[in-house]
């Protein structure tokens, strides 16, 4: 499969992800048969153009931290954005995947 083949497919699947639900990188990268993809994923979802507009901030490491640099002062957009869907975070920072985790992917 083409790199961009592959990240247009990790844009199909990102774009399923229900409002407060998060699946995992390498969830992602199992799922389209390249277990051991998982950067790749992020890679994709770093370079995917803004007009997709898919919920990149769905997307979160094997034990339920953020993985992106992107913060304004000590909040992490990324962890704003969930926690306005209702996602709760650990006092290390973590959410609860056993919880969040979305199945249907």
């Amino acid at each position: 499969m083409a790199v961009s083949e592959f990240f247009q497919r990790v844009y199909e699947m990102v774009a399923r992800i229900p409002r407060g639900k998060v699946v995992t990188y390498g969830q992602i990268a199992a799922a389209l048969g390249a277990p051991r993809q998982a950067r790749t994923v992020g890679w994709a979802l770093h370079s995917a153009p803004e007009w997709l507009d898919i919920p990149w901030h769905r997307v979160v490491n094997r034990s339920g931290g953020i993985s992106t640099r992107h913060t304004i002062g000590e909040l992490s957009i990324q962890r704003g954005l969930l926690e306005d869907e209702g996602i709760v975070f650990n006092e290390d920072g973590r959410l609860d995947l056993k919880r969040y985790r979305w199945a249907g992917i």
